[in-house]
């Protein structure tokens, strides 16, 4: 399946929804610290609900040790300032899905690393500034689990 990485998230409820879309979807997310709270956090654990047993989720003390763990073939970077869109992709199983912290986005060192195959964006209304972090993450695990097929489920 897909690798959803979520680095330095600050809310705790996406990260919770993204917990429930992992246990949904068959997906793995990763987290990279420092989080924006503990993954105690009550808003966590209710936007989770009682899907924590259920889903994959890995956190990494850096970004550096994400990679060393994943040791990804393809990694796509989700910034709202990439050329490409989403849906431009054909997704492999194993590829990586990399998410920046909502009130910034992934900072330009993250998006240049060179483990980066590539950058990539989904369409909004040039009035838009961005989406919520889960929902993007959405849209594009279940684009990608389309392309083969939503196998599993």
């Amino acid at each position: 399946m897909f690798r959803v990485v979520f680095y330095q998230p600050e809310i705790p409820p996406n990260t919770g929804n993204a917990i429930r879309l992992a246990a949904n979807t068959g997906c793995e997310l990763h987290l990279v610290e420092p989080l924006g709270f503990t993954l105690e956090d009550k808003h966590l654990r209710r936007a989770g609900l009682d899907y924590h047993d259920l889903a994959h989720v890995e956190v990494h003390a850096d970004l550096e040790a994400a990679w060393k763990a994943l040791n990804p073939a393809r990694v796509y970077a989700f910034t709202a300032r990439a050329a490409r869109r989403y849906t431009d992709v054909a997704y492999t199983e194993g590829d990586v899905l990399l998410f920046g912290p909502e009130s910034t986005g992934l900072p330009e060192p993250v998006l240049a690393d060179p483990r980066v195959t590539d950058r990539l964006r989904l369409p909004m209304l040039p009035t838009s500034r961005s989406l919520n972090l889960t929902n993007t993450a959405s849209i594009v695990v279940y684009e990608a689990w389309r392309q083969h097929g939503f196998a599993g489920a």
